[in-house]
C-alpha cells in the first residue's frame, strides 16, 4: 500500500529538514543530500535519525536513477 499523499507533502527529513523522495517499490524515503534512506514498516515510516540507514556513492547512484527513472518528484518544494 502507497503512503497517503496528504502525508507525503508535509514529510521532511528529520535531520536537515529538507525533501525526501518516496521510492515505493522499496518502501524507502530518502535524502540525497545526506545519503540516508528511511525505511516505512507497514506503512508508517521510520523518521528517527538513528534508524536511517546511509548509503554509499553506488547506492546513492542507483537510487537517483530510480528517481529519474520513474520521475519522483520530492515530498516538497523548497
Amino acid at each position: 500500500m502507497a503512503l497517503a499523499s496528504q502525508l507525503l507533502e508535509i514529510l521532511a527529513c528529520p535531520d536537515d529538514k529538507g525533501p525526501l523522495y518516496y521510492v515505493e517499490d522499496e518502501q524507502r524515503l530518502y535524502n540525497p543530500r545526506l545519503h540516508r534512506s528511511y525505511r516505512i514498516d507497514d506503512d508508517i515510516p521510520v523518521m528517527l535519525i538513528d534508524e536511517a540507514t546511509n548509503v554509499d556513492d553506488a547506492e546513492h547512484e542507483r537510487i537517483m536513477a530510480l528517481v529519474a527513472e520513474q520521475e519522483l518528484a520530492p515530498t516538497f518544494e523548497q
